[in-house]
């Protein structure tokens, strides 16, 4: 098929060409031979009349017409893919599908098992791609390298839809041992107190160390990491205090010798969202699979509070 003799099959080529920046990943990215796909970006060359990809030193790079190609032929696709390839019913117990999101640690600590449970009970031939969060994540999306998004709400695209799944707030995670372990933390004790500060390998500022910078006051960071697990046990053993989610401060409590205070600040919470391409809002088994996080929710929350509160907030 053609479209202003340009033949359609090329866009597949072009759109892996243009992604992978290499012949042979892209041949084998669309299983075509390597002399295929080389045939395909000549004719493609041809086409636009510009060379699209050049050799640079040892890897491939994209020429400006071809970094203006990128987005509108992968859009071109995933529009495909929504409205075409995409079956209109969708049968949990019978599907094989393979469901990628894109999640922080957070997410899989705290959230994930309850999702996988809960997915594996229904549709236990479904699979889950958890992928590493990344910098500007819509593009994720519009790339279709991933099916959803589990991120917080500042981080959204106001281009696609988005719903929040949950609220989470932030206290602090001290050693037992240390001395503002006990009793009420003050403002003046936390801004004088060393703190392990969380800076995802993503690049974006967390969104704890973002409210506190909305507040204008400094914190003296002794220590960086870029899990948002990781503080909990990163404090045992020193003075520090570790600004963290509650829901991770109250998993890592059953195992760690720390002790939770509120954040003696005016922090907001967190809203979590889970995002989608716009093109995939009808798409049954996203909106299956985002009902799964919400129950996934309830069920995490319900676990907690189950638990014994008295020994969780201080």
């Amino acid at each position: 098929m053609r479209f202003n003799k340009l033949d359609l099959n090329l866009l597949v080529a072009l759109d892996a060409l243009l992604s992978e920046r290499s012949i042979s990943r892209a041949a084998e990215r669309v299983n075509l031979s390597q002399s295929a796909m080389s045939n395909a970006l000549a004719r493609l060359r041809d086409y636009f009349g510009d060379d699209l990809l050049i050799q640079v030193g040892r890897k491939m790079e994209l020429t400006a017409r071809g970094e203006g190609l990128a987005d509108p032929v992968r859009d071109v696709l995933v529009r495909v893919e929504a409205n075409i390839s995409t079956q209109p019913a969708f049968l949990p117990a019978e599907s094989t599908r393979v469901f990628r999101l894109l999640v922080s640690d957070y997410t899989v600590s705290t959230l994930m098992p309850y999702v996988l449970t809960r997915v594996y009970e229904a549709a236990p031939g479904i699979r889950i791609d958890l992928r590493p969060q990344v910098a500007h994540p819509e593009r994720a999306l519009e790339r279709a390298d991933a099916d959803m998004l589990i991120i917080p709400k500042e981080y959204c695209s106001s281009a696609h839809p988005a719903e929040v799944l949950l609220e989470e707030d932030f206290c602090c995670v001290l050693w037992k041992e240390a001395p503002l372990a006990g009793g009420l933390l003050t403002r003046e004790d936390y801004l004088g107190a060393g703190h392990i500060v969380v800076l995802p390998a993503q690049g974006q500022p967390a969104v704890e160390d973002g409210f506190i910078k909305q507040l204008g006051v400094t914190r003296r960071v002794d220590v960086t990491t870029f899990s948002f697990a990781s503080p909990a046990q990163m404090v045992v053993g020193t003075h520090r205090i570790a600004t963290m989610h509650r829901r991770l401060a109250r998993q890592a409590q059953r195992c760690e010798p720390i002790v939770i205070r509120d954040v003696p600040l005016p922090m907001p919470v967190m809203k979590q969202t889970v995002q989608w391409h716009t093109h995939r809002t009808s798409d049954a088994g996203l909106r299956w699979l985002r009902e799964i996080l919400k129950e996934s929710v309830i069920a995490m929350d319900r676990s907690t509070a189950s638990e014994h509160p008295e020994n969780i907030s201080g």
